[in-house]
């Protein structure tokens, strides 16, 4: 971890007992998508063609990996835009899940939800992360035409999400509060956010598990947390983030405030923060790893793949071995291909 950063404290117990009857309660499991066994496994074999320009030409090869919806021992996860134009993604399984952050345009979002045979009906539940304009732009839209989908976030996101943005003040109609390190219960998943170090409001990571199977989520931070940390370690899948190459920003266009603040212990993290932080809790358990976030202007998917598959030792264009970390680097204005995260 090359930024230092403030502790982040586990509440003692009893600590925050004055809040225990404003904390979500277990909801009950929700039932299979009845199609989703007919569902053509093959098609999801693909990999992404839908790849921007800008990585056109990249020499990082993606491989193939094996993909059986029918498992039921797996996390499905897709993401439907990851980078400062949007960022959203759906995590979950057969019988539907939530989606990660809500910047993305919501015809994208229900076309890929229907390229894997959901509709916006499997949607339990939008998960906040913070209240820059890229995770929550299309939050309201996506909602207020599927009503039955609640908004999780803490209530000081919700306060920044109104007080920065122009969304209709009916999005406060949908909220579900959360509170940070108090797990909640939505479908067959368990989410506890958590704090990251990032200049927007109240900003969370997520950590999900869905029975024995654990992953995190943490999209925006300028360093790695002890809270961060924490359940990074705990994870087989780490969603994070890998925003610039420090060479392509010093160098680059940008302001010398915009550059300061980019790099900043509250800002985003780069290549070799990423890569030296994942090598130092690279472990059996730890099954993959995606690479978000990335910045159009200061960063490629060739670099960040190469600098952070040296870390790992991961060969590039090489099929991972059974046992090892597979590593990829999500789309920056396009959906991925959908991933079936298993041990």
């Amino acid at each position: 971890m090359s930024k230092n950063t403030d502790n982040q404290l586990t509440p003692q117990p009893g600590l925050f007992d004055f809040m225990e009857d404003l904390l979500p309660k277990t909801e009950p499991e929700l039932p299979v998508h009845p199609s989703f066994d007919d569902f053509v496994v093959e098609v999801q074999k693909q990999r992404s063609a839908e790849q921007d320009s800008t990585d056109t030409g990249s020499n990082h090869v993606i491989q193939p990996i094996s993909i059986d919806l029918r498992r039921h021992d797996a996390i499905l996860f897709k993401s439907f835009g990851s980078g400062s134009s949007g960022n959203c993604a759906f995590i979950g399984d057969r019988s539907g899940g939530i989606l990660i952050d809500a910047g993305v345009d919501s015809k994208t979002v229900i076309e890929g939800l229907k390229s894997i045979d959901l509709d916006m009906r499997d949607i339990h539940g939008i998960c906040i992360t913070h209240d820059h304009g890229d995770h929550v732009r299309c939050v309201y839209s996506l909602i207020r035409r599927h009503n039955h989908i609640q908004v999780y976030c803490t209530p000081k996101a919700l306060s920044g999400i109104m007080r920065r943005h122009s969304i209709s003040r009916r999005l406060k109609d949908y909220h579900h509060p959360i509170y940070k390190e108090f797990p909640f219960k939505i479908g067959g998943l368990e989410i506890t956010a958590f704090e990251v170090n990032h200049d927007g409001t109240d900003n969370a990571g997520f950590f999900i598990k869905r029975g024995d199977l654990h992953m995190t989520v943490a999209t925006d931070l300028g360093c790695i947390s002890e809270r961060a940390d924490y359940y990074m370690r705990q994870s087989n899948f780490i969603v994070i983030e890998s925003n610039y190459d420090a060479d392509m920003l010093r160098n680059g266009r940008y302001s010398s405030y915009l550059k300061a603040r980019i790099a900043a212990q509250n800002g985003h993290m780069d290549n070799v923060e990423t890569a030296r932080y994942l090598a130092s809790i690279k472990s059996p358990e730890l099954k993959n790893v995606f690479l978000c976030h990335l910045s159009q202007d200061n960063n490629t998917p060739a670099l960040a793949y190469t600098t952070v598959a040296e870390a790992l030792g991961i060969t590039p264009g090489v099929v991972p071995q059974p046992g090892s970390i597979h590593l990829e680097v999500l789309p920056r204005f396009n959906a991925s291909p959908l991933f079936t995260l298993h041990k």
